[in-house]
Parts: structure tokens; sequence; C-alpha cells
């Protein structure tokens, strides 16, 4: 492995953790959409408030990482995404921004009606964002971004690729969060909120292994470079993502939430390691390689250290701040604050 290859290895490190704690994050507002009106979903709602309150803002720390790496690292290519798939980008931003401030402003509400407004600005933007990620996604993964930026401003991003893998990306947040949701909700006894999500997730998944179906299909017409990539090196991890979805699924009919969240865990992180090792050595398919994209060695080597610099100051943190929200006495009063 070359210094090119280990600098966009890191980069996609990102893009694997922010589709994990990021895609559990938009999913449980994929679940608070769902949940029904203000007496029905006020548990679900409780839930996801205490499951992602702490960390909201903190998932999107990958997003920067990736973003920040593929700016440095590779300077044209990201010129030539943003400047080709800028409508997607601009939707998901506007995405980002709508749902945070909806999810903060909702637990200040004056009114149940300004707070049901504030949930639904929530919700829908935790579909929509992950939707357009998804079909940029699937916009790199066809081919359809050049390498000097000229692409099609509509066509780039709104081929079959692009919709399915827009759809796929909301499907499987929903059964990641899912499954972080029941596995929360059951480690803080509420038994009976737990089996109600799961078996929610239980559905979510299936509808998930029949859209993953689909866009196997899909990739062979219409991303026929990485569909062969994935044939070859990328098939041990969709095998490893398949089964980890199988079991996932099995330990959801168990009712066995938090071995259920892990085999979730695992198989999107396959899935997406092996998106990542089916393009390779392309880093725009069918455009432009990571060797001819990378930047300067100087550049390359200051990404190094920066990256070393931030895995041991902000990734424990991050690390802690999980240990601590993961803690059953977390949510819970002291007994000085009662007395």
């Amino acid at each position: 492995m070359g210094l090119s290859d280990l600098v966009a290895a890191l980069m996609f490190l990102g893009v694997v953790a922010y589709a994990i704690f990021g895609g559990a994050d938009f999913g449980s507002g994929v679940w608070d959409l769902a949940a029904g009106d203000a007496r029905k979903g006020a548990h679900v709602r409780a839930q996801i408030d205490r499951s992602i309150g702490p960390v909201w803002e903190a998932n999107h720390v990958w997003l920067i990482y990736v973003l920040v790496f593929l700016w440095t690292g590779f300077p044209e290519t990201f010129a030539a995404i943003m400047t080709t798939l800028f409508v997607p980008w601009m939707l998901v931003g506007l995405g980002i921004v709508l749902r945070g401030g909806a999810f903060a402003f909702r637990k200040f509400s004056s009114t149940v009606r300004e707070a049901q407004i504030h949930g639904a600005v929530f919700a829908a933007s935790s579909v929509i964002t992950p939707f357009f990620l998804g079909m940029i996604a699937g916009a790199v993964a066809s081919g359809r971004v050049p390498a000097d930026g000229s692409g099609e401003i509509w066509g780039s991003w709104t081929g079959p690729t692009s919709w399915v893998g827009g759809v796929l990306a909301v499907l499987t947040c929903t059964f990641l969060a899912g499954t972080f949701l029941a596995a929360d909700a059951d480690r803080f006894g509420n038994h009976e909120l737990a089996a109600q999500i799961g078996r929610g997730a239980l559905r979510v998944g299936a509808v998930t292994g029949v859209v993953s179906i689909a866009a196997a299909v899909t990739l062979e017409v219409d991303a026929e470079s990485l569909a062969s990539g994935l044939h070859g090196r990328g098939l041990p991890l969709i095998v490893i993502s398949a089964v980890a979805g199988s079991f996932s699924m099995w330990r959801l009919w168990a009712g066995r939430w938090a071995r259920a969240r892990v085999g979730a865990v695992i198989a999107v992180a396959a899935i997406v390691i092996g998106w990542g090792v089916g393009q390779y050595p392309d880093i725009l398919v069918d455009a432009v390689t990571i060797d001819e994209a990378i930047g300067a060695r100087s550049t390359q080597i200051g990404l190094l250290i920066v990256f070393a610099f931030a895995a041991v100051t902000a990734v424990p943190s991050l690390a802690w701040l999980y240990v601590l929200v993961n803690r059953k006495d977390w949510t819970k009063p002291s007994s000085d604050s009662l007395s």
C-alpha cells in the first residue's frame, strides 16, 4: 500500500464511521416520523431523545472529517464532486441544518402544536438527508461524476443507481436505528417498548433485504465497473454483510436486541467497505484513480500527522462520550437531586 492508498483508506474510514453512527442518528428520525401522534408516540420519542440527545451533533464530526480529507488530499476530485453534485449536496446541507434546529427547538416548544411542527421538520429532514447522501454515493458508484466536474447538473445524480442508493440508505439507517433503540430501551428496563421497536426493525430489515437484491440487479446494469469489483475482491465483504444482516434479523426475531445491534453494525460496515474495495483503485469510478487524484506529498504527510493527533485526542473523547451515554444510571436522578 502506497502513501496515497493509505490516505484514501483513512478517509474511507470516516465514511464507514459516518454510515454507522450518523446512520443510526438519521434512522432515529425515521422512527420519530412513524411513531404516531403526540400521545401514541410519546414513549418512542422519549427513547429517541434519550438515545441520541447526547451524541447527535458529535456524529457529524465524521462527515466533516471525510470532507476535509477529500478537500485537502484529493482537491480536484473534491471540486469535481461538489461541482457536478452541488444540488444534492445543497439538499443534504439544508437537511442537516433543519434537522439540528428542529431537534433542539422541539424540547423548548411552548405548545404541543409548536412541538409537532418542529418534530415534523426533524423527522422529514431525517429522511431527506440520508436519501440524498445515498443518491450522491450512487452517482459516484455509477461513474456519472467526470474528473473535470463537467457532469450533468441533474442527470448525474438521478440515474437508477442513485435512486436505489437513496432508498437503500434510508432503509439501512432505519434498520440500524431500530436495533439501537430496541437495545437501549431494553437496557433501561422498557421491555415492552423494546419489543415494539424490535418488531418494527424486523419488518424494515425484511424490506431492506428485498431492496438490496434490487440494488444488486441495478448495479449489474447501471454500474458495471463497480459490479465487476464486487464480484471479485469485494465479494467476501458482501457475503459478510449478508451473514451479519441475517444474524441480526434472527436475533430480532428471538428478542435479543443487543446482539441484533452488533449484527446490524457489522452488516452496514461490511457493505460500505465492500463498496470501497469494489471500486478500488478508482476514487471516481471510470474517471480517475487514487494515484491520479492525490495531492502533493507534503499534504499527504500532513494529513497523516493530523490523523495521528486526532486519534489520540478526539477519538478517545468520542469513545468516552458513548460510554457515558450507555451507562444505565445516566438518566436517573441522583439521591442528592431528590433531597
